[in-house]
């Protein structure tokens, strides 16, 4: 039973298949849930999914949905962390790439030396798993606070699958060159800029960027070294970046297009969340530059290797 579920927590189940199911064409799975409301009336909730069979490998494969894997997974960890250890939940997550590009090597009869092969809705499995070994939950770098590392596993265990995706590999724009991208029209017709995503590694990140990083419960605007005092101007009010109040929360709002712009992104990313979240102003040349530094996730970090060492590794491991 659950004494309190809020409107944004994730659970994860596995299932078991007990019959025989080539003579089925579709199976369906139920989900009911008896609460109170707010009023006091007890109701419930039923929730009816039906999904087709397939004896065919393949076809499942290119069904399955790498994120609900992903988050799964992260679950299925945490239980084994607390009852294990950290390293037996770490090589759990190797195997899991491992067992997931042996299959789809199965089931192509493919054996390309020096490859990796991996069907498409699944290739992003190893990044995330990356993710999960740099968190605060498994990274065996010294010095993590037991605070923190706790709060990374309830959130393992509670955020819905966005938000915990969101958390462990953020999105990352940049944000200094927004008159330049294409826009898209929000419900109310206004134009919202809409830059690409980044790929979170040190050798897409310029000195003279302005990035905004958005890690689902927070977000950080990293100023680089050199960022232009233009901007520093139009966005904050002040000529040099060193004169950047970190401590701000949210972002002035001046009475320019650049400022605007850079807004109305950050109002169309909150949006999408249950609740606005806050801003942290990171300046390249301060002593909490590492909190963006740290989840450049593709690079090599004190305790854990970069992504191509990641799949340098499955290779090797894969017979």
């Amino acid at each position: 039973s659950l004494p309190n579920v809020n409107p944004d927590a994730g659970f994860g189940m596995q299932v078991s298949i007990d019959e025989d199911l080539k003579d089925s064409r579709e199976v369906s799975f139920q989900a009911a849930l008896l609460y109170t409301s707010s009023k006091g009336e007890r109701r419930i909730r039923v929730h009816t999914l039906c999904l087709p069979t397939s004896n065919s490998l393949q076809e499942i494969v290119q069904g399955a949905d790498q994120q609900c894997i992903v988050g799964l997974l992260a679950k299925m960890a945490v239980d084994r962390s607390l009852n294990a250890s950290i390293y037996d939940a770490k090589e759990a997550f190797i195997n899991a790439c491992i067992d997931i590009i042996s299959r789809w090597r199965m089931v192509q009869c493919a054996n390309q030396p020096g490859a990796l092969l991996v069907s498409p809705n699944l290739s992003l499995v190893p990044l995330y798993i990356l993710a999960l070994l740099k968190s605060f939950a498994f990274t065996q770098r010294s010095g993590v606070p037991l605070d923190e590392r706790t709060m990374s596993m309830i959130n393992m265990k509670c955020l819905p699958l966005t938000g915990l995706i969101q958390s462990m590999y953020p999105d990352l724009y940049r944000v200094d060159q927004l008159e330049k991208v294409k826009t898209i029209e929000d419900e109310e017709g206004i134009l919202i800029p809409d830059p690409d995503r980044i790929q979170l590694s040190a050798e897409n990140i310029a000195m003279s960027g302005v990035y905004l990083m958005d890690l689902g419960d927070i977000m950080y605007l990293y100023l680089g070294k050199v960022t232009s005092s233009f901007f520093c101007e139009k966005i904050f009010g002040v000529s040099k970046v060193m004169d950047v109040d970190e401590n701000l929360l949210d972002l002035p709002e001046l009475d320019n297009e650049d400022s605007e712009r850079l807004r109305a992104l950050i109002h169309h990313l909150n949006n999408k969340k249950s609740h606005p979240v806050p801003i942290k102003i990171v300046r390249d040349d301060s002593n909490q530059r590492h909190l963006f530094i740290s989840m450049l996730i593709d690079d090599r970090s004190q305790a854990s290797y970069s992504y191509y060492e990641l799949l340098q590794q499955l290779k090797s491991e894969i017979k």
